[in-house]
């Protein structure tokens, strides 16, 4: 079906009870629903935004276009957990009802400021000739959980020298300010990052661009900028969009990644940094978000998805869902991405086994399931390959594997079930010289995340196999490997 203007930008007040009960019961249908991830209960999901903890509880929303699986007028859901596991839907957290977002509340952060939670976010529009125009918006929740919008945006122009590409404010504290990183284009259609300065999160000051050592020529766009900072180090997270693959990296559509560095420069704005890394080397990432929660923990949230991609649960009259959460460390200038410890509360019954394994696949008896937490580490191997196969049917599997020649992580979803965004690969990889190899893997319904050798890389990717694929296998070829496994059901 083919989406127009019109049908992508109507608001919840247009569309019958009918159509909404419809499109539920059509959603309902579809066998690839998640049992542990966010999901939207209709409809598309996107970035996470206003990511925080406040007044006990945690709270996540999600860009959110409730009446099919395309990109239209966008909402910010709210969901709130105590845990990071157990997540409550609270409902419409900030829904577009003025002339500064009347095409869509788009993305933005969330911040603690006098016992409230201010989240500053884009509002977009559009003229009568399709023109965008964004505008810095500003709404405050109170401890009740009530959200009023501010009447009028908090930065209302985009600064000379920048298209209106021009989106994504991420806030935080230093001293007696606040500050924003906002994504923005330069007119000659390079991405750049830029920086305000207030005393009161209201009256925003133009700082000017941040300087990095990355250059014009990365990228056309950066979505979704996060700056923050861990034992003593700067660390900038975005979305560059426009990154030409080079070997294993850059393989989506659009990517994700960071930069770590010294402490941003705030006064001459400036970041001094290593390397761009990708966050994570699997197929649907995009737009993270961090926060910082109250036992001083950098927690991080990612879209599972990417855009202008089309997912076989469109169908269904939904798209996407969120990563589970990830803890972040600084390790030899890389960041380590972890699962956070509480998701351990997911864990039911377990079984394990030790096997060594030689130029065979073994069916793993008893570790079969569509939804489960697996660890399984691999050692004394003197193979070419080894790893796991995971949800392995008669003519399925996903395959997670070592290439001990190559020195190489393979993620390889070339017969996971229903293919789609083949254009772009069904084979991820990365290197990593390690004599032992551990995966810690999170399998739902329609998804895989992969915490290698304790979250120095990470892959995640979506996968449609058929309910019957459900089997576990391990393997080595050219030689043999001990495995260690063990695997929870979630309950």
């Amino acid at each position: 079906m083919e989406w127009t203007k019109e049908q992508r930008y109507r608001t919840l007040n247009d569309v019958s009870e009918e159509e909404i009960q419809g499109l539920a019961k059509l959603v309902s249908q579809c066998p690839w629903r998640q049992s542990f991830h966010i999901q939207a209960e209709t409809g598309l999901l996107n970035d996470p935004n206003g990511f925080s903890y406040f007044n006990g509880e945690y709270h996540l929303f999600y860009q959110w276009f409730p009446l099919g699986p395309v990109h239209g007028l966008k909402h910010w859901y709210h969901t709130k957990s105590k845990d990071l596991v157990h997540w409550e839907n609270v409902g419409m957290g900030i829904k577009p009802s003025n002339e500064f977002d009347s095409h869509g509340a788009y993305s933005g952060s969330g911040i603690e400021h006098d016992g409230k939670l201010y989240f500053m976010y884009t509002g977009n529009t559009r003229d009568e000739d399709w023109n965008r125009h964004p505008y810095q918006c500003l709404a405050v929740m109170t401890r009740d959980g009530s959200i009023v919008k501010m009447d009028a945006p908090v930065i209302g122009e985009v600064p000379s020298g920048y298209t209106d590409h021009f989106r994504d404010p991420k806030v935080w504290k230093n001293g007696d300010f606040f500050y924003a990183v906002i994504g923005a284009q330069r007119e000659n259609e390079t991405g750049s990052v830029v920086l305000y300065q207030s005393r009161d999160l209201k009256d925003w000051k133009f700082m000017g661009e941040v300087k990095t050592g990355l250059g014009e020529e990365f990228g056309y766009m950066w979505e979704c900028p996060d700056y923050f900072e861990i034992e003593g180090q700067g660390v900038f997270l975005f979305s560059p969009q426009g990154l030409k693959a080079v070997g294993d990296s850059y393989q989506n559509i659009y990517q994700s990644g960071y930069v770590i560095g010294s402490l941003i420069d705030l006064e001459n704005m400036e970041l001094k940094h290593g390397a761009f890394h990708e966050l994570d080397r699997g197929f649907d990432f995009y737009a993270p978000q961090t926060t910082v929660d109250h036992q001083g923990r950098r927690i991080l949230v990612g879209w599972m998805g990417l855009p202008e991609v089309d997912y076989p649960t469109d169908r269904n009259g939904w798209a996407h869902c969120l990563t589970l959460p990830r803890e972040l460390t600084v390790k030899e200038g890389k960041l380590i991405q972890q699962p956070v410890d509480e998701l351990k509360l997911l864990r039911g019954k377990k079984v394990e086994t030790s096997q060594r394994v030689e130029n065979e696949a073994i069916c793993l008896d008893n570790f079969e399931g569509e939804v489960y937490e697996l660890l399984a580490e691999f050692s004394d191997s003197n193979t070419e390959e080894f790893g796991l196969e995971l949800r392995v049917g008669e003519n399925e599997k996903t395959v997670i594997k070592y290439d001990a020649v190559a020195k190489k992580v393979v993620f390889d979803r070339s017969r996971s079930g229903e293919s789609f965004a083949e254009e772009f690969g069904t084979v991820r990889k990365c290197t990593l010289d390690a004599d032992k190899i551990s995966f810690r893997v999170f399998v739902d319904v329609s998804s895989v995340e992969v915490f290698v050798n304790d979250g120095e890389e990470v892959f995640t990717g979506r996968i449609f196999p058929g309910k019957n694929s459900n089997g576990i296998s391990v393997f080595a070829r050219g030689g043999h490997t001990n495995v260690k496994a063990v695997k929870w059901e979630i309950k």
